[in-house]
């Protein structure tokens, strides 16, 4: 455990875990055989980029319950280290993913960008992945120094509680956007849903 809590301290480890998702969808699309990836590769990169988004923002929003039901756990303390990093990492992975979206839809016309978007409100999943990427594009800005110290601490913090909001909206788009409600929902945010709630019977026993 004390060799994990040190790999996870490490910078160059987490910078590691997080680029080598998005290098992941070179394997289907230039190794595999399989007629349906080849068909359409850029879907399948479309896919995965908006599935690594929304482990990233799951991820990243463990890390508090974990460092409040195990306050002395090396692993804890030493993910906490890395919130930023992981959060931003998150937006720039949906950043990505919106982005192919943007391609898939329309190719390189830009002209086409107004009509996409107009589609894309018309669509639920669509409308709430664009609420869900605005969000995590204000709590990327948001991270920077500056705005940490302009905002103060507690507006800061008030602020960036809409991750959580981004989350709902991310397993809803998640879910519709398959038309059924896919066991990968339940892998990704399951387990946030556990450690919140047993951070939040934690912390009212702590209050009693």
């Amino acid at each position: 455990m004390l060799f994990l809590e040190k790999l996870l301290r490490s910078k160059v480890v987490v910078w590691t875990l997080l680029v080598l998702p998005g290098l992941w969808p070179l394997w289907p699309i230039f190794v595999t055989k399989n007629s349906s990836v080849l068909a359409d590769p850029l879907k399948v990169v479309l896919h995965h980029l908006g599935f690594t988004a929304c482990v990233l923002l799951a991820t990243v929003l463990t890390f508090s319950p974990l460092r409040v039901l195990w306050p002395k756990w090396g692993v804890a303390l030493a993910l906490n280290r890395h919130r930023r990093l992981v959060g931003v990492s998150a937006f720039v992975y949906a950043a990505l993913h919106f982005t192919t979206h943007l391609i898939y839809e329309g190719g390189t016309d830009v002209a086409a960008l107004p009509s996409i978007l107009r589609t894309a409100l018309k669509k639920p999943f669509q409308l709430t992945g664009l609420i869900t990427f605005a969000i995590l594009l204000v709590l990327a800005i948001t991270s920077l120094h500056v705005f940490v110290r302009w905002l103060g601490g507690k507006r800061w913090k008030n602020l960036h509680r809409l991750a959580y909001v981004a989350a709902a909206l991310a397993t809803y788009h998640q879910a519709a956007a398959r038309k059924i409600f896919p066991m990968q929902v339940v892998w990704i945010f399951g387990p946030l849903v556990v450690l919140e709630v047993a951070r939040v019977i934690r912390q009212r026993r702590g209050v009693a």
